[in-house]
C-alpha cells in the first residue's frame, strides 16, 4: 500500500510529520508518490535537516530570509513538481521556515499539498519533545506522529532515545531499562508528548516505521497500533517500512460490530422464546456470540434488539456491549436492524462487522483474517466464502454505510454488497458454519450436533 494512501492525504492538505524513526523518509516517500500521481508538492521544515537530504528532492528553493516569493515558488513547481523550500544553509544544516511563512504558502502558491517536517530527533528511533518543540504550523490539516519499531528493546537513555527524561518524568518508566511496546504507544498518544502542539482541527494518523513483514515484529506493530488507537483523537495507525517499494503493510482503524438479534423467530415454532436465547454450551446463543466477539479486540459492539429485548439485555448485562432497539423488528427484515445498528455506532468507527445473532459458531480465526484483510487495504467489503458462497460475518467500510442507510424498505444489505463487487475481497475458508444460521428447530438440533453439544 502507498504511504500517501495510508495516511489519507488529500489535495489541499498541510501535513506535519513529528516524532522519530522515519520523519524525513516518510515525507520524501509521500512526496514522490504524490508527484508520480501528478500532484504539485511543496516540502519544508520548521526546524533543521541535514543538507544532503535535499539531494532526494527534484528542486530546492531558498526564500532568502522569510520573504515569500509566490511567483518564484510557482515557477519552481512548474519545472520540478516537487520542491523543498528553506531559508538558509548553515554548517551543513538546512535552516527551515517559520510556521507563519508556511501558513502564507497555503493561499499564496498553487500547490496541491504541503509536507512539513516539524521537529528533530538526531536520527534516533523514539522521542519525546523538548519544551521548544514541535513547531507545527497552525494551518496543519493532517498530523503524522512517527516512531521507529527498532526502538523496541533499546535502553531508555539519551544514547538511544531523544529526550528520555521527559518520558521518565511523565510515566515513571525506569531509565536505562529496555523500551517496551506499551511505552511506545503511551508516548505516541500522549497529548503532552507525541500529540503535543497538534492544531485542534487536524486529523491524526500515526506511523510506525521499520516494521518487518512477518514474525514477532509485525505482531508487535499490531499491538502498538491497537494501543495507540485508545486515544480517540487518532483516527488510524499505519505501519511498514517507508523506504520499501511497498511501504505500508497495514493501516489499523477502529472496527465495531453490529449483532442482529431482533428477529421474531417465527420459524422456530416457539413464539414465546427468541432463538438468540436458546441454550448453547451452558449459556444463551447471544451470550456465546458476544463472548467470542469480546475476545477479538473490537472497538465497539452493538446488539440490535427487538423481540424479547428485555430478556436479551438481561442475559448480557455483564458483557461489554451496547444496545440499540429496532422499533420495526416485527417486520422481520435484516435491513431495518442493520440500519439501527449502523446509526448507533460512533463516528470514530471506520468499519462495521455485521454478525448474525443466531450464528453461535462464529470463528475467531475467520474474524481475525477479515480484520487483517481490511487493515491491509484489500477491500471496502471483506466477506468469508465457502465453496463460492458468501457467508457471515461481513465487514463493511463506513464509506458504504450511506448507501445502506438510503436503501428503500423493500431493499436488502446484499443490494449494496452486490453493487460493489470490485470493492469486495473474499476470505476463502473450509468452515461451512459461515453459511449456517438457526431458523428452524431442525437447524438448531443440527448446529448442536455439529458443535458436539447435542
Amino acid at each position: 500500500m502507498r504511504l500517501s494512501e495510508a495516511l489519507g492525504i488529500t489535495r489541499g492538505d498541510v501535513v506535519a510529520f513529528t516524532g522519530a524513526g522515519g520523519k524525513t523518509s516518510s515525507l520524501l516517500t509521500a512526496g514522490r508518490e504524490l508527484i508520480d500521481a501528478g500532484w504539485r508538492v511543496i516540502a519544508a521544515t520548521t526546524t533543521r535537516i541535514a543538507v544532503d537530504e535535499l539531494t532526494s528532492i527534484p528542486g530546492a528553493v531558498t526564500l532568502g530570509g522569510d520573504s515569500l516569493r509566490p511567483a518564484a515558488v510557482s515557477r519552481a513547481l512548474n519545472q520540478h513538481g516537487f520542491i523543498f523550500l528553506y531559508r538558509d544553509v548553515q554548517n551543513s544544516k538546512v535552516i527551515g521556515l517559520e510556521p507563519t511563512t508556511i501558513n502564507e504558502l497555503i493561499d499564496a502558491v498553487d500547490s496541491d499539498v504541503i509536507l512539513v517536517e516539524a521537529d528533530g530527533a538526531r536520527r534516533l528511533p523514539f522521542k519525546a519533545p523538548y519544551t521548544h518543540e514541535p513547531v507545527i504550523p497552525s494551518g496543519t490539516t493532517l498530523h503524522v506522529p512517527v516512531v521507529g519499531l527498532n526502538a523496541l528493546g533499546v535502553p531508555l537513555d539519551a544514547e538511544h532515545v531523544y529526550n528520555p527524561e521527559a518520558i521518565i518524568a511523565q510515566y515513571g518508566y525506569p531509565g536505562g531499562e529496555r523500551v517496551r511496546y506499551p511505552w511506545i504507544a503511551s508516548v505516541m498518544r500522549d497529548p503532552e508528548l507525541g500529540l503535543k502542539g497538534v492544531p485542534p482541527t487536524a486529523r491524526i494518523v500515526g506511523m510506525i516505521n521499520r516494521a518487518p513483514t512477518t514474525g514477532i515484529g509485525r505482531s508487535a506493530a499490531r499491538l502498538i497500533a491497537r494501543l495507540i488507537l485508545r486515544e480517540r483523537l487518532i483516527s488510524a495507525v499505519a505501519f511498514g517500512s517507508v523506504q520499501d517499494a511497498d511501504p505500508i503493510l497495514e493501516v489499523h482503524r477502529r472496527v465495531g460490530a453490529v449483532v442482529l438479534a431482533a428477529g421474531m423467530s417465527r420459524r422456530m415454532n416457539q413464539p414465546e422464546t427468541s432463538k438468540v436465547l436458546l441454550a448453547w454450551d451452558g449459556r444463551p446463543i447471544i451470550k456465546a456470540i458476544v463472548e467470542r466477539l469480546n475476545r477479538m479486540r473490537l472497538d465497539d459492539i452493538v446488539i440490535v434488539t427487538g423481540h424479547q429485548a428485555g430478556q436479551v439485555r438481561a442475559v448480557l448485562e455483564r458483557d461489554s456491549a451496547r444496545f440499540a432497539h429496532n422499533a420495526d423488528y416485527q417486520k422481520g427484515d435484516m435491513l431495518s436492524s442493520l440500519k439501527t445498528g449502523l446509526k448507533a455506532l460512533p463516528p470514530t468507527i471506520s468499519a462495521c462487522l455485521v454478525a448474525l445473532g443466531d450464528q453461535p459458531q462464529i470463528d475467531p480465526r475467520i474474524v481475525s483474517r477479515i480484520l487483517i484483510a481490511y487493515y491491509e487495504g484489500r477491500g471496502k467489503i471483506i466477506a468469508p466464502s465457502y465453496k463460492g458462497r458468501r457467508g457471515h460475518p461481513i465487514l463493511i467500510d463506513r464509506s458504504l454505510w450511506g448507501e445502506i442507510l438510503n436503501l428503500p424498505k423493500e431493499g436488502a444489505p446484499r443490494d449494496v454488497i452486490n453493487a460493489h463487487g470490485e470493492d469486495t475481497y473474499y476470505i476463502e475458508t473450509d468452515n461451512e458454519n459461515i453459511l449456517r444460521d438457526i431458523d428452524t428447530p431442525e437447524d438448531y438440533r443440527e448446529a448442536l450436533r455439529r458443535a458436539g453439544l447435542g
